[in-house]
């Protein structure tokens, strides 16, 4: 997770963090959310030997809220279940009413 200028958190995935930072500081894409928002800083990364799991994990923090994101990168696991348990909870109070 990269923390952009604008203190919006870009979410993203690669097999080389190194290179990967570099082309987002160096503006290599000028349709990426980060161009604009230089200077960048890495806040969080997190190593899987496995891309689909990866990949799974991304799309897990792009529903997360900034919140939640914050106690993930302070590693406050205490706030990051309790928005978890928040978040299942307010799902009950309003189920979604579908067909079938």
């Amino acid at each position: 997770m990269l923390e952009c200028s604008d203190n919006t958190v870009y979410t993203g995935v690669t097999n080389n963090l190194e290179r990967r930072f570099t082309e987002h500081e160096n503006g290599i894409n000028t349709g990426c959310h980060t161009y604009k928002r230089r200077p960048l800083k890495l806040i969080f990364h997190e190593k899987f030997t496995d891309v689909k799991s990866a990949i799974s994990f991304e799309k897990k923090l792009k529903g997360w809220s900034r919140k939640k994101k914050k106690a993930l990168i302070n590693q406050d696991w205490d706030l990051l279940q309790k928005l978890s348990m928040n978040k299942i909870n307010k799902s009950k109070e309003h189920p979604s009413t579908g067909s079938g």
